[in-house]
């Protein structure tokens, strides 16, 4: 029997179930853990710790009443027509919302189907296919895939509504081939032809996903090897069967969970088999790989350039800013001045990764956005934060040394390194945190 290179992770001498780990854990699953939170589940152990996340019960301070409030926001940015104000309610969810784990695979279906307000430019339709993703987000892809390729806000993107009989339009196809199952390499050009005759008839009308006989073209298609009169339905149906697209979803849980530096391809392999034999349930991937050896390995810890709405988000969430929280119209928008503006990812393919995130106009805005959190009135919030009374509130001292080993343990899961004194201990205390905010270190997830 083959060994399993998922194999469930049980602490050891060797990778222990440590601070580190914990805070790595709701970094890359979660939007961050709290000082109560990493605290709790550091005694739980990580069976608890990784359950609580997959059961939606892991964040300590998801809003009452959240499901109505966000409801209302959601409603309010709709009916007053301002992307804006949707914006400010994902990131009231992704805030104060009780399951982030969630709201993570959201926003990585969001970058899969990459689809841009700046050309749908209507917040009703944005705001459905996001609530598309978010009900399909931990399920089996084959549902997820068939619910976003029929939304109208996709649709009006890539140009269905010219895709017509005898007039084809390939952007649909082409993404749906490329981007959204099988990746390049895996189909020809040719194919491509032949699956936008299938997707002929696909449309919007009122708002809504529509299927019009008349422009539908009804010959004979010839599709990655399979013949017949194929029809958008019967395409998708062919996508999801091919092994490529298995492998296409593994490829972007690893990009999610893992670093540069990724799995290796017998790792993705039998991953992505698991998952074929499972009818591509996202779900059992994402539980597997967060229970895995492979998640918490030493390698894999710290080593993820954290995207800006991790990093507005996290930077909130384990200062605890919640009670006033910061303005979240004012955190999207420092998550657009970091390069990444929800709702309006910059093309077809989404978002950059990793070290891409990495340059100077980026790094700027988060050491600005470090600096208005601690300070308030640029992050929308009345009152400053105040550093040592944080720490002292969670059992330790109020002088700069004790002040960074609770934000260094905080943010980073470990004790300042004697560098890290030197550099930071002889500044005044609330500059001494944004500048660990700001560091390096604390960009990695």
């Amino acid at each position: 029997m083959p060994q399993n290179l998922w194999a469930a992770y049980v602490p050891d001498d060797k990778q222990p179930w440590d601070l580190k780990r914990v805070v790595h854990l709701h970094r890359r699953a979660a939007f961050a853990g709290t000082w109560g939170e990493l605290q709790r589940d550091l005694k739980d152990g990580p069976e608890k710790a990784v359950t609580r996340l997959l059961d939606g019960e892991a964040n300590r301070h998801a809003a009452k009443e959240f499901d109505a409030t966000a409801g209302l926001l959601f409603d309010a940015a709709v009916t007053q027509g301002e992307i804006g104000r949707l914006k400010a309610g994902w990131f009231y969810r992704f805030l104060l919302g009780p399951h982030p784990l969630y709201e993570k695979l959201t926003l990585l279906w969001h970058d899969h189907f990459a689809t841009a307000n700046s050309k749908v430019d209507d917040a009703g339709r944005m705001r459905r296919q996001n609530e598309t993703l978010r009900k399909h987000a931990f399920g089996k892809f084959g549902g997820l895939l068939n619910a976003a390729v029929r939304e109208p806000a996709l649709l009006f993107y890539l140009d269905a509504q010219t895709n017509r009989k005898g007039h084809a339009n390939e952007n649909l196809a082409r993404e749906l081939m490329e981007l959204f199952t099988l990746g390049v390499g895996n189909y020809s050009e040719a194919d491509v032809k032949e699956a936008a005759r299938a997707l002929t008839g696909w449309s919007v009308d009122d708002g809504k996903f529509v299927e019009v006989p008349e422009r539908h073209d009804p010959g004979e298609k010839t599709v990655l090897g399979t013949k017949g009169k194929l029809d958008g339905t019967q395409l998708v149906d062919l996508l999801l069967k091919q092994p490529a697209t298995a492998d296409r979803i593994v490829k972007k849980l690893v990009r999610q969970f893992f670093g540069d530096t990724g799995v290796s391809a017998d790792a993705a392999k039998q991953l992505a088999a698991g998952l074929r034999e499972r009818e591509l349930d996202v779900g059992w991937a994402v539980g597997t790989v967060l229970r895995s050896r492979l998640f918490f390995d030493e390698k894999n810890v710290r080593n993820r350039v954290l995207m800006p709405v991790e990093y507005v988000v996290g930077s909130a969430r384990v200062l605890e800013l919640f009670d006033p929280a910061p303005s979240t119209l004012a955190m999207a928008d420092w998550s657009a001045r970091m390069g990444q503006d929800v709702f309006d990812p910059p093309n077809v393919g989404g978002w950059p990764v990793g070290k891409k995130w990495v340059h100077s106009r980026s790094l700027i805005a988060r050491s600005n956005y470090a600096t208005a959190l601690v300070t308030g009135p640029d992050s929308g919030r009345s009152v400053a934060y105040d550093p040592a009374a944080q720490a002292k509130r969670h059992g330790f001292g109020v002088k700069p040394a004790d002040v960074l080993t609770f934000h260094h343990r905080l943010l980073l899961g470990t004790d300042p390194t004697a560098d890290t004194r030197r550099r930071l201990e002889s500044l005044e205390i609330p500059m001494l945190v944004t500048a660990l905010l700001s560091s390096p270190e604390a960009q990695l997830g």
